[in-house]
């Protein structure tokens, strides 16, 4: 600190008149650091009434009153005091070029509040300036109830991305994605696991039954014959979903009957439950054995007791833990920390979401949802990075529409009728469930619903998926908009009593025999389905970027960015 300061006083001699020079070394006391007694001993009452109320300001009065003194007679008795303030700004600067010649930095001033804001905001401007030249945090969600596609797209992206991460949900979502004829099934690994060069992240928003976890690992592991342990990242702050977690589950929706919401009987409700609760166990208390321990204990027993016949094997089960826990602290981090720093860095950032927006704990069908945010606000709250630095939001959407379990599905079709449309869909599409192999249900896409969906998540582009299905339909429909009460509805009613007494409004589009599986551009598509999905665009307002034509990696159309929705027409 003496050495800057005599510095700094030294190079004012040289480079500033003599009054200029002794501003300038109580300026550089303020700006270097510096606690100076000769610079606050010579401050007056008639120097600035604001110095004496902080403490940085007045360590810099010597130096203002220097100036005034210096300036009196060229300026003159009368000259007011906002030349002399001008006179500073400009002194600051000058002090400022001096600081940056030498090297010296603010770095020592930890002890004054207006240097720590000053300090702070300089940091928040920079990321701000550089923000642009950054490549940002692009994520991929779910539009509809789940099961779009939203794997597929993360694997071909993640290509080219330095980071995927899983932000919410647990093993109730199912991801499947087909690389050279073999067939990947992912439950809470980030489909972009696939890229040998991608550091995949669970979040902190994520609940994770570790058994299931580290079974997935294994099999994916034999599997790609890789390390894949290696290049996972499991957040500290993640909640762990335990074997009782799931159990109660399926209790629950046993009580429920002919109400059951249709859950997957993971345990992600209850384990949720327990994190809201605040009796909730992370992934990081497992580094602290004797805390872990005692935590598990009273989380059983409460389980116990709120459940009469619910019998948990509490020794086992901590000796169970006690096994991995090594090994599950060896992927354990501050994931928070990571991501932020990954971003600073430069490297490109892939979110990776689950399940989808319709199946929202605040914005899906309500009850019949999840219980997180699996919309665009679980990036924020499941990863713990700023919006500011989220890039492209990418929605993935069926050509048609399924949902797995109850609640309400406006455009839904019969999949039991031999010979019918919802058996078409049903079959050709595969529509059976990953993580339960429960039979989806099926129905014409439903504009209103998407459009629901893309007020809340602010989409950039879509993923239009599965558009080879729809091939051999005479004719295809789109629900345009809904009808309750002689009233045109636009997008989704919250009333599960209105949601059952809609109409929809459809349109009707000619379909298309050809076979799509070999379209690469968007022009290779049938004039009809070109149709069908500049129609869907139009009605959304959103650039169709990706086009999905078939089941395996390959079978996709990327319009590529920049795509002008003013030229897009179902016209044409």
């Amino acid at each position: 600190m003496f050495q800057s300061s005599t510095l700094l006083k030294q190079a004012s001699r040289f480079l500033l008149p003599a009054g200029v020079a002794a501003g300038s070394v109580g300026m550089a006391y303020y700006l270097a650091g510096s606690s100076s007694s000769d610079a606050t001993s010579n401050s007056n009452s008639n120097s600035n009434s604001n110095s004496k109320k902080n403490g940085a300001t007045a360590a810099c009065g010597g130096g203002m009153v220097a100036l005034c003194h210096h300036d009196e007679d060229a300026l003159g008795k009368k000259e007011s005091s906002k030349n002399v303030l001008a006179m500073l700004g400009d002194l600051q600067h000058k002090v400022d070029s001096i600081q940056k010649v030498l090297g010296i930095t603010n770095n020592t001033e930890e002890s004054s509040p207006s240097s720590s804001k000053k300090r702070y905001t300089h940091q928040h401007d920079t990321t701000s300036s550089h923000k642009k030249d950054k490549p940002g945090i692009d994520v991929v969600l779910g539009s509809q109830w789940g099961d779009e596609g939203k794997g597929k797209l993360v694997d071909i992206l993640s290509q080219e991305y330095d980071v995927c991460a899983r932000v919410a949900g647990g093993s109730n979502a199912g991801h499947t994605i087909v690389v050279n004829g073999i067939k990947y099934k992912f439950h809470l690994l980030p489909s972009g696991i696939l890229n040998e060069k991608a550091t995949c992240v669970i979040g902190n928003g994520v609940v994770i039954h570790l058994p299931s976890f580290l079974s997935e690992v294994d099999n994916l592991s034999s599997q790609s014959g890789s390390n894949v342990e290696s290049r996972i990242l499991i957040s500290d702050r993640a909640h762990i979903v335990f074997d009782f977690h799931q159990e109660v589950d399926g209790v629950i929706e046993n009580r429920l009957g002919r109400n059951k919401i249709g859950t997957t009987k993971k345990g992600i409700g209850p384990a949720y439950a327990s994190k809201i609760s605040r009796n909730g166990i992370r992934i990081g208390d497992l580094k602290n054995w004797e805390f872990f321990e005692m935590r598990f204990r009273e989380l059983a027993l409460a389980h116990m007791r709120s459940f009469p016949g619910l019998e948990i094997d509490i020794e086992g089960q901590l000796m169970y833990y006690k096994s991995i826990a090594q090994r599950v602290g060896s992927m354990t981090t501050d994931t928070i920390e990571y991501t932020n720093d990954a971003y600073d860095m430069g490297k490109k950032i892939l979110i990776e979401g689950a399940n989808a927006t319709m199946l929202d704990i605040d914005f899906g069908t309500y009850p019949y949802v999840t219980s997180s945010n699996p919309s665009i606000g679980s990036v924020l709250t499941g990863l713990g990075v700023s919006p500011k630095k989220i890039h492209g939001i990418y929605g993935t959407t069926k050509a048609y529409c399924t949902r797995v379990g109850e609640g309400p599905f406006p455009t839904e079709l019969e999949r039991e009728l031999p010979g019918s449309i919802g058996e078409h869909l049903g079959v050709v599409g595969a529509e059976w469930g990953t993580t339960t192999g429960r039979a989806r249900r099926v129905g014409w896409l439903d504009i209103p619903q998407m459009h629901y969906s893309t007020l809340i998540n602010g989409f950039t582009a879509l993923n239009l998926t599965k558009l080879d299905v729809l091939t051999g339909l005479p004719e295809v429909k789109i629900g345009r908009a809904y009808k309750h009460n002689g009233k045109i509805l636009n997008s989704m009613p919250s009333c599960l009593k209105t949601m059952s007494e809609i109409e929809v409004i459809y349109e009707t589009m000619p379909g298309w025999t050809e076979d799509i599986s070999e379209a690469r551009k968007f022009e290779d598509l049938p004039v009809n389905a070109q149709r069908y999905v500049l129609r869907v665009q139009e009605l959304l307002g959103v650039p169709i970027r990706w086009i999905g034509c078939g089941a395996n990696r390959l079978d996709m159309i990327d319009r590529g960015e920049g795509w002008d929705l003013s030229s897009s027409s179902s016209s044409e």
